[in-house]
């Protein structure tokens, strides 16, 4: 099976040097690696088995990163790099693997604030992703959660998420207040059956290891060795992302993740994730961690629609 992707350049010049006079650096890497390769304006299209396709877009974003560093890209630099790809990109795609899926799924980073996503999670104890939709902040979090629990670096997962009412009103849902605020959850679900079985996902969950819960029932809990993720976090108020932050306990690790563009919270009220990176960005045992439209891991439109809508 053939897989498409793209990859978006911010800097057109740095690009321009990368793709060479009349993009001869490129048909040359496609002629090496049997890759279909195309530019539009500041975008590459990769197109081919995906072993390759990955290798190919792990060569070309780091040409990018040394050229963006004021290297000079040659002919010679390229087969170089080339070669070095060949020999150790297989080592590094399984250094890079957080843990296989039931469904013999690598699940790993795919875009460099994506590894450095994930290398952060590894050394600090409380890291922000903040990012536009579909850039893997909430998916990654919950595979790093797994392998911590799998490992036993931690005895529960704890997945919440505020239950803002995006224009419509809670109380019209039908149901008690779990089936109400379950259409909420619902992501944290998703992601959770994509990575381990559903009657093992249902055990986890009857035994507690893994708790799903609106933000709300966290209030006076302190939460000992446990990786804790809030999702869609630009919708807490500052109260409640202050009373989250403050349950973190002994041998604990938490993730916030949040998009500040989608905010859906009243207009009287301040997004507790905004306000978090004023008042906290200067604690040097937090790590804030910013994804853009190149990190974007779905349909290849999403890319151009959050690009479409930055640019607005």
């Amino acid at each position: 099976m053939e897989e498409f992707r793209e990859i978006y350049f911010d800097d057109i010049e740095a690009f321009q040097n990368l793709a060479g006079q009349f993009n001869e650096n490129l048909t040359f890497i496609s002629d090496k690696t049997g890759i279909h390769i195309s530019s539009r304006g500041n975008r590459i299209l990769l197109y081919g088995a995906p072993e390759k396709v990955e290798k190919t877009e792990a060569l070309i974003n780091s040409l990018y990163e040394s050229i963006l560093k004021g290297n000079k890209i040659t002919r010679v630099e390229i087969e170089r790099r080339m070669k070095n790809y060949e020999e150790t990109s297989k080592t590094i795609m399984e250094e890079d693997v957080i843990f296989i899926s039931y469904k013999n799924k690598k699940i790993m980073p795919k875009s460099p604030h994506q590894r450095e996503y994930v290398k952060a999670i590894e050394k600090y104890d409380i890291v922000f992703g903040i990012g536009p939709a579909g850039t893997g902040k909430t998916y990654l979090s919950m595979a790093m959660a797994v392998k911590y629990l799998k490992a036993g670096y931690v005895d529960r997962i704890i997945l919440t998420r505020p239950a803002v009412e995006a224009g419509e009103k809670l109380g019209y849902l039908p149901g008690d207040i779990q089936e109400k605020v379950n259409p909420y959850l619902r992501p944290l679900y998703d992601a959770l059956h994509d990575m381990l079985e559903f009657n093992q996902v249902s055990r986890l969950l009857s035994r507690g290891i893994i708790e799903i819960a609106p933000l709300a029932f966290m209030r006076g809990r302190t939460l000992n060795s446990a990786f804790i993720i809030l999702d869609e976090a630009q919708n807490t108020t500052s109260e409640q992302m202050k009373m989250f932050l403050t349950r973190l306990g002994f041998d604990s690790k938490a993730v916030i993740t949040g998009d500040i563009t989608q905010v859906d919270l009243p207009k009287e009220h301040k997004s507790g994730l905004i306000e978090a990176q004023r008042i906290l960005s200067g604690i040097p045992q937090i790590k804030f961690i910013y994804f853009d439209g190149s990190d974007v891991v779905r349909h290849p439109l999403v890319q151009e629609i959050i690009k479409a809508y930055d640019e607005r």
